[in-house]
């Protein structure tokens, strides 16, 4: 029991000592934990429900234009019309992505951008890329809080068909992430990294 009492203690005064003043979407921006018994959790959750009920329309989108209005009121800020998404597409909480001109996103693609998603101008995303921002602690008694790091795709680069981006990853200019590949650590500018876990297999 006090063991429990102990580490309940902590937790509260860590979440207290976490909030400084900032709100909730400072604090997911700023990669500190995010846990379910936060008071201001609510808000997360308000635009989860938002974006599940907006992604009904957008996957039911007839055309191009429109898709690109349906995930622009998602993400709340509009795409670019040089810019093309197919869909079906999925997002889990939609604000915190960010894309750029010219890019270029395949069918069947998931972003759970909690920790944020930057696409660059001139990005190519292959069919059934996952890019995962949000991971959990390895303590069981506090798995289901939340762990956000951005993952950020630079100018040009270009991510191949089924591959999976982990949190707090950066993909270079011009890079290529082969289909299949599970990036866990950054990819520099001008290579070309594949496997699981992805390694360097060539410089451009």
């Amino acid at each position: 029991m006090l063991s429990n009492a102990v580490t309940m203690d902590k937790l509260e005064k860590e979440n207290i000592s976490t909030q400084n003043g900032k709100d909730i979407f400072d604090r997911m921006r700023s990669g500190e934990p995010i846990r379910s018994t936060d008071p201001e959790y609510h808000k997360v959750s308000e635009i989860v429900s938002r974006t599940i009920k907006l992604s009904v329309g957008l996957n039911t989108s007839t055309d191009v234009d429109q898709i690109r209005e349906r995930l622009s009121e998602i993400i709340g800020s509009k795409i670019d019309e040089s810019t093309i998404v197919f869909t079906p597409f999925s997002a889990n909480f939609g604000r915190f992505i960010q894309i750029g001109k010219n890019v270029f996103i395949n069918h069947r693609c998931s972003f759970l951008d909690m920790g944020g998603v930057t696409i660059e101008d001139d990005v190519l995303i292959g069919p059934n890329v996952n890019l995962i921002t949000e991971n959990h602690p390895l303590d069981p008694a506090d798995r289901k809080a939340l762990l956000l790091k951005p993952i950020t795709i630079k100018r040009n680069a270009w991510i191949g068909a089924g591959a999976t981006i982990l949190p707090g990853v950066t993909i270079g200019e011009n890079a290529v992430v082969a289909a299949g590949a599970v990036v866990s650590k950054d990819v520099p500018a001008n290579t070309v990294a594949g496997g699981v876990p992805a390694k360097h297999i060539k410089n451009i």
